[in-house]
């Protein structure tokens, strides 16, 4: 009897259209082949066989590393956009700022005490611990 190995996470299969080869990998490879081969057949009359070929190698390996290479599930294009922003767009510092909702209420307080007696308390605040001393 024939066994089928059956993976535990679903979600890391993906359909094989032609050849065992994704939508994705056949759509660049296809590319790849658009740009290589008549790079090749252009430059063999002048270069020779073995520069042509290298030639071609070069112009088609930006077209398999798109159609390979995934790292954590992202592709190399979101990946390469995520490396562009990060180094490019965005700020280079990045402040850590925390958002204090107490330091809020308190100033809510501090206002509509304010606006009650017309001057503000400083109930617990630093200002009224240093005047006391």
């Amino acid at each position: 009897m024939a066994y089928v190995p059956i993976p535990k996470d679903l979600s890391k299969v993906k359909t094989k259209v032609l050849f065992n080869l994704t939508k994705r990998q056949l759509i660049c490879f296809s590319l790849a082949a658009l740009v290589g081969v008549p790079i090749y057949f252009l430059l063999k009359p002048h270069l020779g066989i073995s520069t042509a070929a290298i030639v071609m190698i070069i112009a088609m390996l930006p077209f398999i590393f798109f159609a390979l290479y995934e790292k954590d599930g992202i592709p190399a294009e979101k990946y390469l956009g995520f490396i562009v922003k990060a180094m490019f767009i965005r700020d280079r510092v990045r402040p850590y700022r925390t958002e204090n909702i107490y330091s809020y209420k308190k100033e809510e307080l501090n206002v509509e005490q304010k606006d009650k007696t017309g001057s503000v308390s400083f109930k617990n605040s630093k200002k009224s611990r240093s005047q006391a001393k």
